[in-house]
């Protein structure tokens, strides 16, 4: 029957930088281009959130 899912939480809306590891690593989804002027593009991930909200 599969779970029952009540709710769902995305960790971070933009790519952003990480005390750790700077600007090397990327939760978001929606990919910043830092040598682009911050140029935002959606990724494969944020396509399927907006699938699974409407």
């Amino acid at each position: 029957k599969g779970a029952n899912v009540k709710g769902y939480f995305e960790w971070l809306l933009l790519d952003n930088f990480e005390w750790a590891d700077g600007y090397t690593v990327r939760f978001g989804i929606v990919y910043v281009d830092y040598k682009n002027r911050l140029r935002r593009y959606l990724k494969d991930s944020a396509k399927w959130f907006n699938k699974v909200l409407h």
